[in-house]
């Protein structure tokens, strides 16, 4: 069923637009200004949140049926789970270098640049592999009727961390999250533009000021 892989995929666009969001807070960060925390923080709890309530267990039972149906092709996936269980064990790294900063810590600014950007680069490594390896086994190896299993065990989940309405409530807080990105994106851009006119400002005063004094000196 491509409708499943399509969500993925959808789901995929969605977390690589909240790795955007923290890689811009992040440049923010290494040039020395202070990114706004609150965006940071919106978009580590997502992480903390959405992948293993909504997003991987999808993949999982995906990943289920590929080693009923087909062990040799799933060996050379590797271990796709163990995958998920590092990638949560870089988000809480991420959590306690921000937490260490904000606490006033003595940590260095190339430590905390070093284990976001790890982060960052895994978890679209991750991705591209399912992309790239993982999606297509599904549409290869996969039978209508495993794909009707895993849509009924995704609707009859008894997850005690599941309720109804999470993946709307996720995309709710994913889209609150773009738009304060976006306030904070123009505050930015309008307070740069109010430094350079500033700057400007002055460089016309000097020169005004010393063409000033240059006739001055003449008339002497």
């Amino acid at each position: 069923m491509t409708y499943m892989i399509e969500v993925l995929r959808r789901e995929h666009y969605n977390i690589e637009s909240l790795l955007r969001v923290l890689e811009r807070e992040l440049s923010v960060f290494e040039r020395g200004d202070r990114p706004d925390y609150e965006v940071i923080h919106a978009v580590i709890n997502y992480f903390m949140d959405y992948p293993d309530t909504c997003h991987h267990p999808k993949e999982d039972l995906i990943i289920e049926k590929l080693k009923a149906r087909d062990p040799l092709k799933i060996a050379a996936i590797g271990d796709l789970e163990a995958e998920h269980r590092e990638g949560a064990k870089r988000l809480r790294r991420v959590a306690l270098a921000v937490e260490r900063v904000l606490s006033d810590q003595d940590v260095l600014r190339q430590t905390v640049n070093d284990i976001v950007r790890d982060f960052i680069k895994h978890e679209r490594q991750h991705m591209a592999m399912e992309e790239r390896v993982v999606f297509p086994a599904a549409l290869e190896v996969l039978r209508a009727e495993d794909w009707a299993d895993i849509a009924v065990k995704l609707a009859n989940r008894e997850d005690p961390f599941y309720r109804p309405g999470f993946e709307e409530k996720f995309n709710r807080l994913r889209r609150n999250i773009q738009e304060m990105e976006e306030e904070v994106e123009a505050e930015r851009s309008a307070s740069e533009l109010e430094r350079d006119a500033d700057s400007f400002a002055k460089v016309v005063d000097d020169l005004c000021g010393e063409f000033g004094r240059s006739n001055a000196t003449r008339r002497e």
